[in-house]
C-alpha cells in the first residue's frame, strides 16, 4: 500500500510544476472497455512533485488496477427483494437489499435497487473493484454504497453505462463514524471508466473518501447539500469530465493533522463547480497542472495554504476572493511594506501563490488573487476582474509579489492597490484612472513609437489597471489610451487605435501603490 510522503517542500513544490504536464496513456481492460486516459503530476514531496511516471508510488492509484480479466467477474444483479450474485460467488453476501461484498475481485453491479445498498467490507490488504454497468442505487435511511473496509475500492463507470447513487435527506445512524454521503469510503478510492453516474447526496456529501481519493476517469455529475466531492489525504482529478453543485465546498482535500497531507491536484480532464462555500479547497497544497476548472460560483474560488499553477486553464468567479493563500499552520515573519509589497504593516506567513503557466481568470467580488504570504508570477496568462469596491484589491499580497514573465493584467478598484515588488524582473505598467472606468472599456497601451503593447477590456467598473509583460520596458514612456477597436479574450486581446482616446502616460516600473490596511 504506498502512501504519500509526510514532509514537504514549497520550494518543489512550485519547480516541479514548471516541469509537470507529461501524460500516460490510458488502461484497457480486457473485456475491451477502455478505461480512460490519464495524465498526472502529483503536489511536493520532500524532494519532488509527484509525475505522470511516478503518482503510483505517492498515491494509492495504479493505472495496472484498471486492467482485469472478464473471465473473472462477478455479475451481481440489483433487484429489490431478489438480488443475486451469478454462481456460487463466496465474496458475495445478500440479505434482504443489502448486498455486501467481503473479498477481493471484480464485481459487475446492474439492475436497481430503490431502497437499499452496496457494502464492501473487505480485508485491509484486499482490492476490490465494481463496476457500475447500468446501476441504480438509492436508500431511505442512510448511504447507498459504503466501503466499510479495503486496501483499495475501484468504482468503474462501464462504457455506455448511465448509473446513480442517491442517498436519504435524513440518515438514520448519526454517529461520528457514520457515512455521510451518498458514496462513503473508508478506504483509498479510484473512480475510473468512461460511463456516467449521477451522485445525489440529499443529506450532507456527495462522494467522500476517508483515505486517498483518485478521479482518473468517468463522466460524473455531483449535487450535494454540503461538499460535493471530497478526499482526506489527497484527491486528485487525472481525466473525465466532474461536474459539481454544492452548497458547501465544491471539491477539496481536508486533512489537517496529518503533515503533508490534505493536497489536491488537478493534472487533467475538466473540473466545472458551483458551490455555496469554496470552489476548489485544500489544507495543504492545492495544484493545477493540465486540464480545465471553471468554478462558475463560490464564496471563494481557489482556496489552500500554498497554490500553484502551472498549466491548463483556470476560470474562477467567487462573492469573496478568486485565489486565496492562507489557512493551515502559519508562520508569521516580517511586516510587509515598501513598493510593490502591502500596506498596513500585515505579517507575512507560510503562505504562497505561484503562477508559472497556463491562463488564470478571475472575476471576484472580493480580493482577485490573494497570498498571505508571498506571490510570484513566471508565466502564463493571468487576468483579474477584481473588485469594484475599495474595500479589496484586485491583487492582494503581504509579501513580495515577484513577476518574472508570462502576462499579467489586474483590474480592480484604486483603494487598495498592490503592484510588482521589487525583486520583479520583468517591468510592468499602473494606470490610475482619475475617475472609474465602465464595464466594457477598451484600455490599450502604446510605446513611444505608437506600436501597440497591451489591448483590454474591462469587465466591470474599474478604477486602477496594472499591466505586466515581456514588451513592457523599465523606464521607458507609454501613452495609455480607452476607446479604438479590440478582439479579445478574457478580456486580454489584439486591438487598434482607431478613434482612441488619449488619456495620458506612464513611466514601466513606476508604480504608486493606493492600498491601506484591509481584512484578509
Amino acid at each position: 500500500m504506498r502512501k504519500f510522503s509526510t514532509t514537504f517542500s514549497v520550494a518543489a513544490f512550485a519547480l516541479a510544476l514548471i516541469l509537470a504536464g507529461c501524460s500516460a496513456s490510458g488502461s484497457t481492460a480486457s473485456n475491451g472497455t477502455a478505461a480512460g486516459s490519464q495524465s498526472g503530476t502529483g503536489t511536493a514531496s520532500s524532494t519532488q512533485m509527484v509525475t505522470a511516471a511516478s503518482i503510483s508510488e505517492d498515491t494509492h492509484y495504479d493505472a495496472d488496477d484498471l486492467t482485469w480479466e472478464a473471465a473473472n467477474e462477478v455479475a451481481v444483479t440489483l433487484k429489490a427483494g431478489a438480488s443475486a450474485a451469478a454462481g456460487s460467488a463466496a465474496g458475495v453476501k445478500v440479505d434482504g437489499d443489502t448486498v455486501t461484498i467481503t473479498a477481493a475481485g471484480t464485481y459487475r453491479l446492474s439492475g436497481a435497487l430503490d431502497d437499499g445498498k452496496v457494502v464492501i467490507a473487505a480485508g485491509e490488504e484486499d482490492v476490490v473493484r465494481v463496476i457500475l454497468d447500468g446501476a441504480t442505487l438509492a436508500s431511505s435511511t442512510g448511504s447507498p454504497f459504503v466501503v466499510q473496509s479495503a486496501n483499495e475500492a475501484i468504482l468503474f463507470l462501464e462504457d455506455g453505462s448511465t448509473n446513480s447513487i442517491k442517498d436519504a435527506a435524513t440518515y438514520a445512524d448519526q454517529g461520528t463514524d457514520a457515512p455521510n454521503a451518498a458514496l462513503y469510503s473508508m478506504a483509498d478510492l479510484t473512480l475510473a471508466g468512461t460511463g456516467s453516474l449521477q451522485v445525489t447526496g440529499q443529506y450532507n456529501d456527495g462522494i467522500v473518501s476517508k483515505d486517498g481519493l483518485v478521479l482518473a476517469a468517468g463522466n460524473v455529475t455531483v449535487k450535494a447539500a454540503d461538499d460535493g466531492i471530497r478526499g482526506k489525504d489527497y484527491a486528485v482529478l487525472l481525466d473525465g469530465a466532474y461536474q459539481i453543485t454544492a452548497g458547501g465546498d465544491g471539491f477539496k482535500s481536508d486533512n489537517d493533522t496529518d503533515d503533508g497531507r490534505g493536497w489536491l491536484l488537478v493534472n487533467g480532464g475538466k473540473l466545472t463547480v458551483s458551490a455555496g462555500d469554496d470552489g476548489v479547497k485544500a489544507q495543504n497544497q492545492l495544484a493545477i497542472a493540465n486540464g480545465t476548472v471553471t468554478v462558475s460560483e463560490s464564496s471563494e474560488g481557489l482556496e489552500a495554504q500554498h497554490i500553484a499553477v502551472s498549466g491548463g486553464t483556470v476560470w474562477v468567479t467567487s462573492t469573496d476572493d478568486g485565489v486565496n493563500a492562507s489557512g493551515g499552520a502559519s508562520t508569521a515573519a516580517q511586516p510587509g511594506g515598501g513598493m510593490g509589497g502591502p500596506g498596513g504593516g500585515e505579517s507575512v506567513g507560510d503562505y504562497s501563490v505561484d503562477i508559472s503557466g497556463g491562463s488564470l481568470t478571475i472575476n471576484s467580488e472580493g480580493d482577485g488573487l490573494d497570498s498571505n504570504g508571498n506571490a510570484s508570477i513566471s508565466g502564463g496568462t493571468v487576468v483579474v476582474n477584481g473588485p469594484e469596491s475599495n474595500g479589496n484589491g484586485a491583487l492582494d499580497v503581504n509579501g513580495e509579489l515577484a513577476v518574472s514573465g508570462g502576462t499579467v493584467a489586474a483590474a480592480g478598484s484604486a483603494g487598495m492597490v498592490v503592484t510588482p515588488g521589487t525583486s520583479s524582473t520583468q517591468s510592468g505598467v499602473q494606470v490610475t484612472f482619475a475617475s472609474t472606468v465602465p464595464a466594457g472599456t477598451t484600455v490599450q497601451l502604446a510605446d513611444a513609437d505608437g506600436k501597440l503593447v497591451a489591448t483590454f477590456v474591462t469587465t466591470k467598473a474599474t478604477g486602477s489597471l496594472v499591466l505586466s509583460s515581456g514588451g513592457i520596458e523599465a523606464g521607458k514612456q507609454y501613452t495609455v489610451y480607452t476607446g479604438g477597436t479590440a478582439k479579445v479574450q478574457s478580456g486580454l486581446g489584439d486591438g487598434a487605435l482607431d478613434g482612441a482616446t488619449e488619456l495620458g502616460t506612464v513611466t514601466a516600473g513606476e508604480y504608486t501603490q493606493g492600498r491601506g490596511p484591509g481584512g484578509r
